[in-house]
């Protein structure tokens, strides 16, 4: 099966950018990820963090 996959993918001309593409992409979103954690305002974190035990907000159903 992988045989027939690989054979398949060889023929297909530019099929060689599509790892790299991927590669990109997941690099850069991991990057800015990373940037954005330690970047984020220590407000914005601890308010984030606190919400699922706020029960102010919260109506009785």
């Amino acid at each position: 099966m992988l045989k027939f996959v690989k054979n398949h993918m060889e023929s297909i001309t530019g099929i060689e950018i599509y790892p790299i593409i991927s590669l990109l992409i997941f690099f850069i979103f991991f990057v800015v990820l990373f940037w954005w954690v330690f970047t984020a305002k220590k407000d914005y974190i601890n308010r984030v963090s606190n919400l699922p035990l706020d029960n102010q907000n919260q109506t009785e159903l």
